[in-house]
Formats: structure tokens, sequence, C-alpha cells
């Protein structure tokens, strides 16, 4: 077993940069000092990945090395993507004798990678934009019909300093004028005291009725408690399985809020989801809207009969063809969709993990409008 869990890595590693490798340098026949150099350039790219992406992201934690190891790991996973992809054409061109045919696939495929490389990191990079929606709650009062939700997640704060974008996002946010503004979960990546100056900002967050964080998953491979103690802090109302009752025109609404599943197994005291405990004061007829990291949690969510769920965790699938393998592990990728009698709000995600680059799926800030029936 745990030569697996080396093996496989290893291979899937080995396959991401062979084929490319084919693709660009050695099928065109560029010549002996081009296959040389290109080979060089890739075997450095093979050992160097790997060790940097380590080095970034245990406990070492060094920011330089997760940066250069993201983004070798972003270039080769869309050069492989679309090495893959490049077959369809080098079959509609098979009327053309290699090694041009050869020649003209490899170009495609560095020109269209490249594009998109340079596409994905300024949508990443960017100030998300609002996607705005109407869901309809049946049980919601007409005193808080209209309720405005706004939706942060997934922002990652990381090796990247995203300071002046933190910034420009609580901005964006206040705009908005939100009834309620939710965080839910994968804040950041690290410790509290490397990661607080880009998440502190989050404190001049405005919201009229409530502002709800929950963790994440990744809260649970550095310091969850202590990002909960930090929200707290930054005057968030911290929903560790517990909930909120808000009031408005003599109606009212439950927000509660669940630990991410890793939370079961981090051997922390108390944490890991709890549903029963988050709805323990759900009074009679309200509604419920929960906030939960996964999509798959929404399964627990329609046992309990909650109205609405609002999360996170897919990103959209961050860099395409990625949402295949998303879709493997959740039942869906993003926007609302229906679960029995829950409805379930899955944001593509604030900001990105690791590789700085978005690819077929865009980043936003999610204003959610509650209507009554």
């Amino acid at each position: 077993m745990r030569g697996q869990l080396v093996v496989v890595p290893l291979l899937a590693v080995l396959l991401l940069f062979t084929v490319p490798w084919w693709t660009l340098v050695l099928a065109p026949e560029w010549g002996t000092a081009a296959t040389i150099a290109g080979t060089a350039l890739f075997a450095l790219g093979l050992v160097t990945m790997p060790v940097a992406m380590f080095r970034g992201h245990s406990r070492h934690q060094s920011d330089g090395a997760a940066r250069l190891g993201d983004s070798l790991l972003a270039v080769i996973w869309v050069l492989f993507s679309w090495s893959i992809l490049s077959l369809v054409l080098r079959v509609a061109l098979l009327g053309v004798d290699d090694p041009l045919r050869s020649r003209l696939v490899a170009g495609v495929t560095a020109l269209v990678a490249a594009g998109l490389l340079v596409h994905g990191n300024r949508v990443a990079m960017r100030v998300p934009p609002v996607k705005a929606v109407d869901v309809v709650i049946p049980r919601l009062g007409p005193g808080l019909d209209g309720l405005r939700v706004a939706v942060l997640t997934d922002t990652h704060f990381g090796p990247i300093d995203r300071t002046k974008w933190s910034e420009q996002v609580v901005a964006a946010v206040n705009a908005l004028e939100a009834d309620v503004v939710c965080h839910a979960g994968d804040l950041a990546d690290g410790a509290v005291a490397k990661r607080r100056k880009q998440v502190d900002p989050l404190g001049g967050v405005q919201a009229g009725l409530g502002r709800f964080y929950i963790t994440g998953n990744h809260e649970y491979f550095g310091e969850a408690q202590a990002w909960l103690d930090h929200m707290d802090g930054l005057g968030w109302d911290t929903l560790h399985n517990r909930s909120t009752l808000l009031e408005r025109g003599g109606d009212r609404i439950l927000f509660a809020g669940i630990d991410d599943p890793t939370g079961a197994a981090s051997g922390l005291p108390g944490h890991g989801p709890d549903l029963a405990a988050a709805l323990a004061d759900r009074p009679d007829g309200v509604p419920v809207v929960l906030l939960a990291h996964q999509p798959k949690q929404v399964r627990e969510a329609r046992e309990a009969g909650v109205e609405l769920q609002i999360s996170g965790h897919t990103h959209g699938g961050q860099i395409w063809p990625f949402h295949l393998l998303v879709r493997l592990d959740q039942p869906t990728l993003s926007g609302l969709t229906r679960h029995g009698p829950t409805q379930l709000y899955n944001s593509r995600g604030t900001g990105f993990w690791g590789p700085p680059f978005r690819i077929f799926a865009p980043s936003e800030i999610t204003l959610l409008t509650l209507r009554s029936a």
C-alpha cells in the first residue's frame, strides 16, 4: 500500500511530462541540438516541479518554492491536456507528411497553451465579477423577501501576496450593500501569523444583518481553530457547527454552518461536521440557509430538510479539464441545483488554489437574492 502511494503519483507526474515532451520535442524531429535542449528542459521540469511543490506545501512552507511548483504544475497540465487534444489535429492533417505535420501540431499546441495560460492568469488575479442569482425559498416570509446574501469562498490566501486584491474584493462586496455576507471556507493556506496580512481586510466587510464564516478542508491542513478565532476577532460570526437566527420585517431565517468533513480526522476536539448540533435550536417553520464547504454535504442537508445550502470547494474545476476529476467526487461543479427539498448553490470560488490560473472556470463574487414563493 505504501509503495502504491509513492509509485502512482510518480507515474502520474511522469505521464504529465512525457506526453507533451513527445508532442513538442520528439515527434517534430527538430534536429539533434533542439531535441537535446528540449529534452533537458522537460527533464528539469520533471525534477523541479514535485520538489518545489513539496517544499512549498509541506511543513517547510517555502512561498518561493510554492509559487514555482504551482506555476510549473499549471503549465505542464495545460500542455498535457492540449497535447492529448492535438491528436485530433494530427488526424485532420493526415494528408501532410511528417515531420511537417508533427511540427504544425506542436506549434498549434504550444500557441494554444501559451494563450490560455496568459488569459488564465489574468482571470485568476482579477477582482471577480459579481454573479447575481435569485433563489426562491417557499417558506420565506414576506418580511425577508429580497434578502441579499453575498458569498465569498475559496479565497486561498497563500504564497502570492494578494493584500491589495483582498482590499478590492472587500470594496466590491461592500458596494453590493448586502444584508448578509458569507465566507464558505478555504480562507487561507498557512498559519495565521503568515497570512493574516491578506485576510485582515475582510474585517472591513459590511453587512446589515450578519457576516458568517465556516471552515473548509484547507483550514485543516493548517490552523483551523486559530482561523476561527481570528475571524471571530475580525467581527465575523463563526458558524462552527452552530446557527444564528436573523429577523427582518417580523419574519425569521436561520443561518447555520458546519465544519468541513476533513475536520473529523484532524485530531482537533469538537471538529468535524455536526449538522444535528448546528440545527439544534431550529425553530419550527423557520427556513434554513446552511453553509457547508463541500457540495456533497448536501446529502445530509437534504435529509434534514434544509432549504438552501451554500458551498464552494470545486473552483468549477479551476483549470480545464480538471473538472472531470472533480465531478467524480462532487455532485455538482457550480450554480444552483435542486436535491430533493434542498437547493444547493455551489460557487466557483473567489480566489484560486495553488497555480494562479483559471481556465474556462472564472471566479465569482456571488449575490444571492432570496425570494418568497
